[in-house]
């Protein structure tokens, strides 16, 4: 081979390449060989794509390069292995994978590294199929020909990697699960106890003045208007808490238990009135409106309706509650006077939110997350929500809610 011949190809390879050992053409090395001697220039390789991601550009070396020189190591000794077909199938099925409880793999380690890092699940597998053509392109420079072995060594590579980007996503998961779960627990609990807390305290103050008729008006209206802020910011917390949960994959947990929907209207009602004084409200049933359902989730879901009427409805016109038995069906509808929902809000609150829309009353995004709660509650339950929105007729929303025994298509 002329020398011309072994400096094009060398300078084929990257600049980090170049400043490498010679290779050796004649020496044609096998994949598990090339890798080991040549770990610097593919970590420079994989360090200069992981930092074009937009969660590597403030990251150090040690940061980008976290893990990658010992799963090239592993990649390199599994392609020593031997391996029998019954154990390539094995692979290929994902059993030689390792589990989530046993001591980690540097791809399992990498994948819980760019979770707490903020990479996404993406730009992680991005930067495996970066390794992947960086070797084999590296690799491919140093070749003459193409040897059946070599074949084998990049089947092996391939699945190597394949291997690697499993455990990888694997761990990811795991992790981000984890974090999933510390947000659910503050929302639960680290922020519902301080809120529970203030609305227990303001209703025992306003019992207490009630009993004594000590209390100035100014200070009771005071009081008052915590009591009903502490009660909003309670419920919007348990929308937070549905929506993270709908938000992370989770279905809204359900727990059917007898419940009468013509009790349940009522103590809502009670509820809201007990918020909002000054409100007008009237509550009317009828028909049969016994069934099972998840009464916890439906008082929170109506709650949400009601309350929405209040701060968006029109102060001068009352709201109403109605819940209607049918054969196979419970309706439940909450009605308010006042301005129409547009119609293009009325399509964005079915994604969770409104943005930048609100009036005097107050801000109607909080509207679009309530909804969202409501229509994967009564979603839950096999039913369909349904808004009829106009200037003429005010707004109301409808709960089809199926019973216990009907069949949901």
């Amino acid at each position: 081979m002329a020398a011309t011949d072994t400096r094009e190809r060398t300078d084929a390879l990257s600049p980090a390449a170049r400043h490498s050992t010679p290779i050796d053409q004649h020496d044609m090395p096998r994949l598990s060989s090339f890798i080991r001697q040549h770990v610097e220039p593919i970590l420079d390789e994989w360090e200069t794509f992981a930092r074009s991601l937009p969660q590597g550009e403030a990251m150090d070396v040690s940061a980008l390069r976290d893990h990658a020189k010992d799963m090239l190591a592993t990649i390199a000794d599994d392609l020593d292995a031997p391996q029998t077909p019954e154990e390539q199938t094995g692979k290929a099925r994902g059993d030689s994978d390792a589990a989530t409880d046993a001591a980690p793999t540097p791809a399992q380690e990498h994948g819980a590294g760019r979770a707490e890092s903020g990479f996404t699940v993406g730009q992680m597998v991005a930067e495996f199929r970066a390794l992947r053509a960086s070797v084999m392109r590296l690799w491919s420079q140093t070749q003459q020909h193409t040897r059946s072995e070599d074949l084998a060594d990049m089947t092996r590579f391939n699945e190597a990697i394949d291997q690697a980007i499993a455990e990888s996503i694997t761990r990811y998961t795991h992790e981000i699960g984890q974090s999933k779960e510390r947000f659910l627990a503050i929302l639960g609990h680290d922020l519902r106890t301080p809120v529970g807390a203030i609305v227990t305290s303001t209703s025992f103050m306003l019992d207490t003045a009630e009993e004594s008729g000590d209390l100035p008006q100014r200070y009771r209206s005071l009081i008052e208007g915590v009591s009903r802020s502490a009660r909003r910011m309670n419920r919007l917390v348990a929308d937070l808490l549905e929506f993270a949960r709908v938000s992370f994959g989770d279905a809204i947990p359900m727990q059917r238990v007898p419940t009468d929907l013509g009790r349940l209207v009522s103590d809502v009602v009670a509820e809201v009135r007990a918020s909002y004084p000054k409100h007008t409200f009237e509550c009317v049933t009828s028909g049969a409106l016994e069934g099972e359902w998840d009464s916890d989730r439906l008082f929170q879901a109506l709650i949400n309706l009601v309350s929405n009427a209040v701060q968006h409805g029109s102060r001068d016109l009352p709201i109403r509650v109605s819940a209607r038995g049918e054969a196979n069906e419970v309706v439940l509808t909450v009605h308010n006077g006042g301005a129409a929902i547009p119609p293009d809000e009325v399509a964005q609150m079915s994604q969770g939110m409104i943005p930048g829309a609100s009036n005097d009353d107050g801000d109607r995004r909080h509207l679009g997350l309530g909804l969202y709660i409501v229509d994967k509650i009564i979603t839950a339950h096999g039913g369909r929500l349904l808004l009829r929105s106009n200037a003429s007729d005010g707004t109301t929303f409808a709960l089809h809610l199926p019973r216990a025994d009907t069949k949901v298509q």
